[in-house]
């Protein structure tokens, strides 16, 4: 995913949001706001974009979005169930009507038989909208998982909101 193609999708999802008149938050772990980073390279993006919480750590995700420490020692931080309650706590904190999360291993470590590097999950939510969560597990160094998870974000909120 190079970066041309993601400042597309990115300028693609803030037009949808324009039109839709929607404003959006993301909770981004192993992305490390680089969901936010495209998004507001974009002019005119304080028309839709709202915030980005870069929430790392198992504690921020906890204090910042009000994710239950019990089912991050149940699941992990890197689970649907972690990533559907950072998104719904972002779309909670702020004027947000829709929300990504993501949560991942990047690299190259911190990997586990069960959750290998590439691991990551990711939670899209709206207003009046159902709740997706997936699971993808991607390929290449740290840069590329990062480049990867920014991708299926902004095309898991054009999808929902279209």
């Amino acid at each position: 995913m190079d970066d041309a193609q993601l400042n597309k999708t990115a300028s693609e999802l803030g037009q949808l949001l324009l039109q839709k008149k929607a404003i959006l938050s993301l909770a981004e772990s192993c992305t490390g706001g680089l969901v936010a980073s495209l998004v507001t390279d974009i002019a005119g993006s304080s028309k839709w974009f709202d915030s980005g919480l870069v929430t790392y750590s198992n504690q921020a995700k906890i204090d910042l979005l009000g994710v239950p420490e019990a089912l991050i020692n149940q699941h992990g931080a890197v689970s649907e169930e972690v990533a559907a309650a950072m998104a719904l706590g972002a779309l909670k904190h702020g004027r947000a009507t829709i929300t990504a999360s993501i949560t991942g291993i990047a690299g190259p470590d911190g990997g586990t038989p069960q959750k290998p590097v590439g691991t990551v999950c990711f939670a899209w939510a709206g207003q009046n909208l159902k709740l997706v969560t997936a699971t993808h597990y991607l390929q290449g160094n740290r840069q590329a998982v990062r480049a990867q998870s920014a991708s299926i974000a902004l095309q898991g909120l054009i999808e929902l909101i279209s």
